[in-house]
C-alpha cells in the first residue's frame, strides 16, 4: 500500500497531465478538452493504482497487466466516438482528437504506476506533437504540392449546364 502522499501525488499528476493535453484540444475546438482528458487519465491513475494494490495481496501478480490491457482496449471505444467519417467528401476528423484520449490514458496508467521520468518525458513529448504538429504537416503538404503541377480546373461544356457533383 502506497503512502497517501504518492497516492495524491500520482492522481493530480494524472489529472494536470490529461488537463494540458485537454487545454491544447479545447483552444482547437476539438470535442474532447481539458475535463473530459483529465478525467480519463486519473480514472486510469486510480484503475492502474488499485490493481497495483490488489495484486500485493494476492499470489497472482498479473492483475496490473490485466487491468491495463482491459483500460486500453476500452478507452479505445471512447476515442472512437469523436472520429466522423463525413459522408459527402469521405474526409474523417477526428483522428488526433481520439489519439489524445488514447495517450491521456496512457499517461494515467503511469502516473498509476509512479514512473515519473515517463509522464514527464511522454507528456512532453505529447503536447509537443499537438501543438507543433499541425503546423509541420502543413508546411509540409504545402512544399510537396510544389513540386506537383497545380490540377487543371474542370470546365463543363455549354451543353452540360451547371456542374452537378455524383451525376
Amino acid at each position: 500500500m502506497t503512502d497517501i502522499r504518492e497516492e495524491v501525488l500520482r492522481l493530480s499528476a494524472a489529472l494536470v497531465a490529461g488537463m494540458a493535453i485537454g487545454l491544447n484540444r479545447d483552444l482547437r475546438h476539438k470535442p474532447t478538452g481539458m475535463r473530459t482528458l483529465g478525467l480519463v487519465s486519473m480514472a486510469t491513475a486510480l484503475v492502474t493504482m488499485a490493481s497495483a494494490d490488489f495484486s500485493a495481496t494476492v499470489t497472482d501478480l498479473n492483475p496490473a497487466s490485466r487491468v491495463i490491457q482491459g483500460v486500453l482496449t476500452g478507452i479505445g471505444f471512447i476515442g472512437a466516438g469523436v472520429i466522423i467519417r463525413d459522408k459527402t467528401t469521405g474526409e474523417v476528423s477526428g483522428m488526433t482528437t481520439a489519439a489524445s484520449v488514447w495517450i491521456t490514458a496512457a499517461l494515467g496508467i503511469v502516473c498509476g504506476l509512479g514512473a515519473w521520468t515517463m509522464v514527464l518525458v511522454a507528456g512532453t513529448l505529447t503536447l509537443a506533437v499537438l501543438t507543433l504538429g499541425g503546423h509541420l504537416e502543413r508546411a509540409l503538404r504545402r512544399y510537396a504540392a510544389k513540386g506537383e503541377p497545380a490540377p487543371a480546373p474542370e470546365r463543363a461544356s455549354q451543353s452540360d449546364g451547371p456542374h452537378q457533383p455524383g451525376r
